[in-house]
């Protein structure tokens, strides 16, 4: 934020940005994809002769096991953190080297090429997800909260300012890394309903479609959805260090901007004065207009 964007009387108490493993449900991600390749080429290059002959009796074996693992593990992953964004970006993966082997010819070497390709993939994720990471940034002031996310360029960069005033409470997140390196996630929760948002998940693995139940592996599931503090972390403050310094800052401001009892009742009462001046002022008004009346009335 610059100098020219603060407005009156205002100034910054601290600039935080995410820890460096405070994303790491997508870095995750990545990981899996790593070991994934390592274990695949494992497996179809160096393993038991028996598991490399049997991968090895058609050239599709070996890419039909990376293609089914990469799928189950993306929607198994999606219904457990209930965001099935990752069950969609290993479907793309998935779909990706498959068009890359038949696109290039290269489906008799898919034992050498899909773990370099899983690879290089996850390498990419990692540097995008850093690069999510960096893009956010949190202004704390004395008067407000600035919140800034997405990469310049790229995507469209969010931003949200909140008053302390406007604040209703906060609410607070930490994972077991999060706990481990001092980090941890606080919502500020308005009344507008900044802050809310809902969880829809399946029950038993089921798949919801129009409201209805459906089947996912023969599991049938319903909707689920729960109301529950979380937002976009660029509308929170997302796996910021040292969480418990920050949190405590953040209370502080929100009492400094919130009226007190005392100063509840100063105000009534200072409200009071102003009234009895005003019947006073009229009191002296109505008699100084009865005392020149009667003056005119003596001098006819």
């Amino acid at each position: 934020m610059e100098n020219e964007e603060l407005i009156k009387n205002e100034t910054i108490k601290k600039v935080l940005s995410p820890h460096p493993f405070s994303f790491m449900h997508l870095q995750s991600l990545c990981i899996f994809l790593i070991a994934w390749g390592v274990v695949h080429g494992w497996l179809v290059n160096f393993a038991d002769p028996g598991i490399v002959s049997l991968l090895n009796g058609n050239p599709w074996y070996p890419i039909l096991l990376w293609f089914i693992v990469l799928l189950v593990v993306g929607i198994f992953a999606s219904l457990f953190t209930v965001k099935w964004i990752i069950a969609g970006l290993y479907t793309a993966t998935a779909f990706g080297g498959l068009a890359l082997l038949i696109g290039m010819n290269w489906v008799d070497s898919s034992g050498i090429v899909l773990p370099f390709y899983t690879v290089l993939v996850s390498l990419l994720g990692f540097v995008l997800v850093e690069g999510f990471r960096r893009s956010h940034k949190y202004i704390v002031t004395n008067q407000r909260l600035v919140l800034q996310g997405g990469l310049s360029g790229i995507s469209t960069i969010k931003e949200r300012s909140i008053r302390y005033e406007n604040i209703v409470e906060y609410n607070s997140e930490r994972t077991v890394f999060g706990q481990i390196f001092g980090f941890g996630n606080i919502i500020p929760q308005t009344a507008s309903g900044l802050g809310m948002g809902s969880n829809e998940g399946m029950v038993a693995g089921g798949l919801a479609v129009g409201g209805k139940k459906a089947k996912l592996f023969g599991l049938v599931g319903k909707e689920k959805e729960e109301q529950t503090p979380r937002t976009a972390s660029y509308y929170e403050l997302h796996g910021v260090y040292p969480y418990k310094e920050v949190k405590k800052l953040l209370e502080e401001l929100k009492s400094d901007s919130s009226p007190t009892v005392h100063h509840e009742e100063q105000k009534e009462f200072q409200q009071e004065q102003i009234d009895i001046q005003k019947q006073m002022r009229d009191l002296l008004k109505m008699q100084s207009g009865k005392e020149e009346k009667e003056e005119k009335t003596e001098k006819f």
